[in-house]
């Protein structure tokens, strides 16, 4: 059985508009064609992209996309959530500050893991390989519904992101991320702790002790990553040799991890995707870099199935000239039930 995939294409030199047009224009038959009415308050989960970064997708796009929103009835926000690493992204409020510096200010900008990435939901992943739990971003996880918007591009360990991407690492807390990431626990730096007990009204597992040093207990802690989150001294390491080797060595299970998150993040839920294969880059939009497309513009593409909407693109990609990594990834989220790689393209 396959799933139906909205698509549109477009030609080189499309601009912003245009392209946000296109973006209304596969919504609106998918929603159509399914019959599907929108919640009363719909997220926008979408990325911001980094300081520097110039391939993201610009605010010009999303404009007809709220107005089809908003012209069913429906109030809706831009949903992101914050990063592992430092920079610009760590906190909720240089992460707004930098969407309102890219110019997203039409609609509120809501970070959905809370100030410091800390605010999560514990979801089940039955099954799992690697998890038995996903800690995804708390208002995205509680939300009935929402719009996942993704860029089809390139990823250095991923393969490549587009829907899966946004659902694994773009919905999970830090603790999610650092999880997918390093699969290591956290430690505290004692040269720099100044024993504040912050960390300590985070961990829900009573595993941070204190006395002449704070530590964390191993055999308490599960790794959920609030106390670094939270952590204003940046006392708190993640960051090992094992966890290094990990992340730059083990990709397939970096893509399984993904799918599994991505499971946590779609099952239960009425989300919609919407992807655009525009400014195809070889590399994320978190990468603080310019980049060159590496195939010409696509389309836009537009699923209920997560799955089937990245196999289109990724098929749509080797026509092109551009074969990425991980395919992988996508059959795994298919036995786990996420979705399916067989899909019918429905051109508008």
């Amino acid at each position: 059985m396959s799933s139906e995939v909205f698509f549109r294409p477009l030609a080189a030199g499309t601009g912003n508009r245009q392209r946000g047009e296109a973006g209304r224009a596969v919504l609106q038959a998918l929603l159509e064609y399914h019959q599907l009415s929108l919640e009363p308050h719909l997220p926008l989960k979408l990325h911001f992209g980094e300081k520097g970064n110039c391939t993201y997708l610009k605010p010009e796009v999303y404009d007809p996309v709220i107005d089809l929103i908003e012209s069913a009835g429906s109030s809706c926000c831009f949903s992101e959530t914050s990063v592992l690493y430092g920079g610009e992204r760590f906190s909720a409020v240089k992460h707004t500050a930098l969407a309102h510096a890219h110019g997203f200010t039409r609609i509120p900008v809501e970070i959905a893991d809370g100030e410091n990435g800390e605010a999560s939901v514990n979801v089940p992943v039955p099954g799992g390989k690697h998890f038995s739990s996903a800690a995804i971003a708390e208002k995205l996880a509680l939300a009935p519904q929402v719009l996942v918007v993704s860029h089809f591009k390139g990823h250095i360990l991923a393969g490549f992101g587009g829907a899966l991407k946004q659902l694994s690492m773009g919905f999970a807390s830090k603790g999610g991320k650092m999880a997918m990431h390093l699969t290591v626990k956290p430690r505290i730096k004692s040269r720099k702790c100044k024993k504040c007990r912050l960390c300590m009204t985070r961990c829900n597992e009573q595993a941070i002790e204190a006395g002449e040093k704070f530590t964390i207990n191993q055999d308490k802690c599960v790794g959920c990553g609030a106390c670094f989150s939270i952590c204003p001294h940046k006392a708190i390491s993640v960051f090992s040799f094992s966890g290094l080797r990990n992340m730059l060595f083990g990709n397939r299970y970096f893509r399984e991890k993904l799918a599994e998150y991505a499971f946590a993040s779609h099952v239960g839920k009425k989300n919609i995707y919407l992807t655009f294969a525009v400014d195809v880059a070889p590399g994320c939009d978190c990468e603080p870099r310019k980049m060159s497309s590496c195939i010409p513009d696509i389309g836009v593409f537009a699923s209920l199935d997560p799955v089937a909407l990245d196999a289109a693109c990724f098929d749509a990609a080797v026509k092109a000239g551009k074969r990425f990594r991980g395919y992988e990834q996508l059959l795994y989220a298919g036995k786990l039930g996420v979705g399916s790689t067989n899909y019918r393209i429905i051109e508008i």
